[in-house]
């Protein structure tokens, strides 16, 4: 339950207030990327869902459908805004203590421990870098790790009329990055978001045609934790979207993975798709 008073309707000042109470110190040293994490979904989501976290804040969690897919984000902020509520009180020492008081405050010490195993921990698929100072997906292979991978990276190669009209489209609506390499025996653009790698390269003819056109569904799978957020963006940015994404409940009952499709500027299907954790 939360104690202080918090705006009705800015979840920018709420996270300002989250900075203020952490750079007081005293916090867990993952604190930080805690708040980062929740900042930068919070971020990507349109206004009604924002709205939804506000209305969390303030008590009003029976309002919002259970089948809310980023419901486990709305937990996760009130989980931080309790700790730092219970860490301001607890730096804040009086001179005398009753004995019922040093028994709260021992109770609430205790407590700490409960909301910080959640720091640091998978959100949504996604956790935060501390290199790249962003969220990354939370299933990424981690540095250092002992196993040696002869195959590092793969990438989707689309062949396009205008390589350029096609890199423009991907940065600008969808996040991408593009590296213009035209030095190579095969001059091409590679577009990089997240662990997705598309290379792009002139092409006319059939070879530049989607997929669907001889007989295949889609041009690519993007396999995404939580394809909620994505479609969000997508939808946001004004891109076409050929097969809407299914509610979470509704979901459950169906025979493939929770999906949505949309179309690029080529044409080109791509699906999104849930990614299922391995057993």
């Amino acid at each position: 339950m939360l104690n202080k008073e918090y705006p009705l309707h800015d979840m920018n000042v709420v996270f300002d207030m989250i900075e203020k109470s952490i750079a007081k110190g005293g916090t867990h040293d993952k604190a930080p990327e805690e708040m980062n994490l929740l900042m930068h979904l919070y971020a990507g989501l349109p206004a009604e869902a924002v709205e939804q976290g506000m209305m969390f804040i303030h008590g009003r969690a029976s309002e919002i459908p259970s089948t809310s897919d980023i419901l486990p984000l709305h937990v996760r902020l009130v989980n931080l805004l309790e700790y730092l509520e219970k860490v301001e009180y607890l730096s804040d020492i009086p001179k005398t203590l009753t004995n019922d008081e040093i028994t709260k405050r021992s109770d609430i010490l205790n407590s700490l421990d409960e909301h910080e195993k959640y720091f640091g921990t998978p959100l949504l698929g996604y956790q935060f870098s501390s290199v790249s100072n962003a969220p990354a997906k939370a299933d990424e292979e981690e540095e250092g790790s002992d196993r040696l991978l002869l195959m590092n990276s793969q990438a989707a190669v689309f062949a396009c009329e205008d390589i350029y009209k096609t890199a423009m489209f991907y940065e600008d609506k969808l996040g991408f990055k593009a590296a213009h390499l035209d030095d190579e025996a095969m001059p091409h653009i590679k577009l990089t978001r997240d662990n997705i790698a598309i290379v792009l390269v002139k092409g006319t003819g059939d070879i530049a045609k989607p997929a669907r056109e001889f007989g295949i569904k889609y041009d690519m799978y993007i396999y995404c934790s939580e394809p909620f957020l994505l479609h969000n963006e997508v939808k946001g940015n004004e891109i076409k979207i050929i097969e809407d994404l299914p509610e979470a409940k509704a979901a459950q009952g169906m025979a493939t993975n929770r999906q949505f499709v949309f179309e690029d500027v080529d044409g080109r299907h791509i699906c999104v798709s849930q990614y299922l954790e391995r057993n």
